[in-house]
């Protein structure tokens, strides 16, 4: 399965720069709430949360919008996608995205935008 590893996560520094990638890949803008990766920054304690690739989001579609595909990634067909929700809220790592207006959510499809762009290299697209 080809997913989004966090391979160091006491090595993040909270840069946002994996934030700033997704967001603008997918929505052509930099807005936190956009990413399908997020890092919280508490106190100096920082987490940083990916898609595990669960299909939880896959098994609560209506319209049978999210499939696995040959990689074992949970992709999103926007031609089906009615932009519902259903998906987002049942995301056990709220790592999901419906922007408000938008045509069809969005989730981390393992592409390494933000891998590439983490300064640390703590990002790592692996097949599992």
């Amino acid at each position: 399965m080809k997913k989004l590893v966090v391979t160091d996560k006491d090595a993040c520094k909270a840069c946002l720069a994996c934030e700033i990638a997704c967001s603008e890949a997918f929505y052509k803008e930099f807005n936190p709430d956009y990413s399908c990766i997020h890092i919280e920054d508490k106190n100096g304690s920082v987490k940083t949360t990916v898609c595990i690739q669960c299909g939880k989001c896959m098994r609560e579609c209506p319209e049978g919008a999210i499939s696995q595909n040959a990689k074992g990634t949970y992709v999103i067909d926007k031609k089906k996608c009615v932009a519902c929700g259903k998906c987002v809220e049942v995301c056990p790592m709220h790592v999901m995205v419906l922007k408000e207006g938008a045509a069809n959510a969005t989730k981390c499809i393992a592409c390494g935008i933000c891998a590439k762009a983490c300064p640390m290299g703590i990002l790592e697209v692996q097949d599992k």
